[in-house]
């Protein structure tokens, strides 16, 4: 295998009197932005330094096409091609959603609810993504409007999530002039349906500023209504569940603050709830005269307020704080809330009663590790008939439809298997790994029940650990084309992640951010000194900043995998950080700290960041992915350290790297057969290098 080299520039930059050397940070070209639009503007040698390791990639998989095919079709028969949603009834029209074998991308679909006319499709995904002829077909919004007769829609037809809104008549199917470019792709209709609210991305790619446009009229005249001058902060607009408030929402990650404006009202003017203060999020939603808010004020893991709607500043505490348990959000009925709320990475979801304030839990399973989900049947709230969902890792998801009042059940819906699925197969465990500090980190995991706990078996160990978010335990029938060869499929639920609330989150981010690698390791050394594994036999499997966990735990203990898979990963941790242009870099700097303002930060990463750190030692195989027009981790990050990886490497094993150069997103390629590709390539390289198959 012919392995290509990359040029190297000798570069140093101080920084708090600390020289930082980067051979290659010519690759990040300064106008590396514009690459997200136009991949002509790519520097020629990193071009070919791409189309390079493209070239090998597809070589090294050259034995694996019948697996890839096998693994493909096997995916896909685990897929209801044909297949429909259950039906919302709004105020004039039932709507619904269908996919079809022949088809990538579903179609939307809406019957008047007399039914006096035939049922029609108002927006054909496979038959837009040919009408714009665009490679990359990334589906943003798609809003009707509140009379029924207006269609927006954005599309990002690269990848870099620029979306371009279109207006469609729905009585002529036929687009209107109307169309607004560079925008973040939310669309929120005004009540009487003459126009919509949108947000504009700035320069750097953030939307920090929400525009009223008016049906017919040019997008140069159109209203700003909001502006946030904070360049950390992003905004986004929305409507309340009673839709008597649009309500703005401005944001970093870790500090909140929104306005709401009378949704009826001709003169819009944003009044302020709550005045933004450092570490506290909070969220508004109006019901019946009140306003609920969800705030994690004097309460790590959120608690409920409410208030009368003309009484602001007179809170009332609706649901209290629990201690480790995460309070979650509302779905409104006429007489009751619907709310859930979380503990030891579990998910529960209860009913509360208006009138006499008792709550109950909904409980549709007998299975203790799981996910529920609650979902409103009909734009009519005067009824005490929901939908209630569940899955585990082993049952595919099931819709009920659930009596609140008399606790009846009735299967609707249900996730069908077209190759065939036994849940009876397969053993659900929930363990729990010591990390480093005594943290015990839970582990969900999932087997065949002919796989002996032995420590013989391979098992793919995933984690994620940053932005709060929470990895289920829920349900993928792909996965059981590992499982069913042998392999383990387990979730470390490290910290960073919010799977245990927002000291989770804290205790994995900034100073702190070396807790997700040491609970992953954890958890990877728990699993073989359990005997469901051993030392070599873990395949790491992450993508963005669960590369970053993956790149990390690459340099701190690489004997403990035989594969990793890191997919778009965030591996320039540093370079990233140190460049306020870039898209993410201000907002994110609550969540990793500002290397360019504080010497304590710049050290604390420069100690974890995977790029950095990659030294003289053995290093398992990889397969490394990224995008050119991935504008969350840019393509640069990958094609550095696969360079650099193998400067630095002793061992002789194989380091891919594959960057699609045609269009694709932060997700990869558009399309449903386009992911079941990419999916059966990653699986194939997983098997191969277990030597399963």
């Amino acid at each position: 295998m012919n392995i290509p080299k990359l040029k190297k520039i000798k570069s140093e930059k101080k920084y708090h009197n600390i020289t930082l050397k980067d051979d290659y940070s010519w690759v990040d070209q300064p106008n590396i932005l514009d690459v997200l639009k136009d991949s002509n503007k790519l520097n020629s040698e990193v071009k070919s330094y791409i189309d390079a390791n493209n070239k090998i990639t597809e070589e090294y998989f050259k034995d694996t096409e019948k697996l890839q095919k096998q693994l493909f079709d096997e995916i896909k028969g685990k897929i209801k091609l044909d297949d429909t949603s259950l039906k919302f009834k709004d105020k004039k029209y039932y709507y619904w959603t269908k996919t079809e074998a022949k088809g990538n991308y579903g179609k939307r679909i809406r019957q008047l609810i007399d039914k006096s006319k035939p049922e029609e499709i108002f927006f054909d995904g496979d038959l837009e993504k040919k009408r714009y002829k665009s490679e990359y077909f990334g589906l943003g919004s798609v809003s009707t409007s509140h009379c029924d007769n207006y269609l927006a829609y954005s599309l990002d037809l690269k990848g870099s999530e620029y979306y371009t809104i279109y207006l469609r008549d729905l009585n002529t199917y036929k687009n209107k002039k109307d169309l607004i470019e560079n925008t973040s792709g939310g669309i929120t209709w005004s009540l009487d349906s003459k126009s919509f609210f949108y947000s504009k991305l700035d320069k750097f790619h953030r939307p920090r500023k929400i525009f009223q446009h008016f049906l017919g009229m040019p997008t140069e005249e159109d209203r700003l209504i909001f502006e946030e001058k904070d360049e950390t902060f992003t905004c986004s607009i929305s409507l309340s569940s009673d839709e008597k408030y649009f309500i703005i929402t401005s944001s970093d990650h870790i500090t909140t603050e929104e306005y709401f404006f009378p949704s009826n009202g001709k003169k819009i003017e944003p009044i302020i709830f709550q005045k933004r203060k450092k570490d506290i999020r909070y969220s508004i939603d109006s019901w019946k005269g009140y306003f609920y808010i969800h705030t994690n004020e004097n309460a790590r893991d959120y608690k409920v307020l409410r208030c009368k709607t003309n009484e602001i500043d007179n809170l009332e505490v609706f649901i209290p704080p629990k201690k480790e348990t995460t309070i979650g959000g509302f779905e409104f009925l006429d007489n009751y809330i619907l709310r859930g709320e979380k503990s030891d990475a579990l998910h529960k979801l209860y009913a509360r009663n208006i009138k006499t304030n008792i709550e109950e839990e909904i409980i549709v399973s007998d299975e203790k590790i799981g996910v529920p989900g609650v979902s409103l049947m009909q734009r009519d709230t005067n009824t005490a008939i929901i939908r209630v969902g569940w899955e585990s890792m082993s049952t595919p998801n099931r819709i009920f439809e659930y009596d609140i009042i008399s606790k009846q059940k009735k299967l609707v819906k249900e996730i069908e298997i077209p190759s065939g699925h036994n849940p009876e197969k397969y053993s659900i465990e929930r363990i729990k790994a010591k990390s480093h500090d005594g943290r015990m980190i839970p582990i969900s995991l999932i087997r065949s029940k002919k796989i002996k706990q032995d420590g013989k078996s391979k098992i793919l160990l995933y984690a994620y650990g940053a932005y709060k978010h929470s990895i289920d335990p829920s349900f993928s029938a792909s996965r059981f084309c590992l499982i069913d060869r042998g392999i383990t499929f387990a979730i470390a639920h490290v910290r960073g992640g919010g799977d245990l609330g927002d000291v989770w989150h804290e205790e994995g981010k900034k100073k702190f951010k070396k807790n997700t690698f040491l609970d992953y390791i954890a958890c990877a050394n728990h699993l073989i000194e359990q005997r469901y594994t051993y030392k070599g036999g873990i395949c790491f499997y992450g993508g963005s900043a669960g590369g970053l966990t993956g790149g990390a735990v690459a340099n701190m203990s690489p004997n403990l995998f035989f594969a990793m898979l890191l997919l778009v990963p965030f591996v320039d941790t540093m370079t990233t950080m140190l460049n306020e242009k870039l898209p993410l870099t201000p907002a994110e700097w609550e969540l990793w700290g500002n290397p360019k303002e504080s010497k304590e930060y710049f050290e604390y990463i420069l100690s974890y960041a995977p790029y950095n750190n990659l030294e003289k030692k053995d290093y398992p195989p990889m397969l490394v992915t990224t995008s050119l027009f991935d504008n969350r981790v840019l393509y640069s990050e990958p094609v550095k350290y696969i360079a650099k990886l193998r400067d630095v490497k002793s061992d002789n094993n194989v380091q891919l790297l594959k960057c699609k150069t045609e269009s694709a997103g932060h997700g990869g390629m558009s399309g449903r057969d386009n992911a079941i590709k990419e999916l059966a390539e990653e699986y194939s390289f997983i098997l191969k290098n277990a030597n399963i198959v």
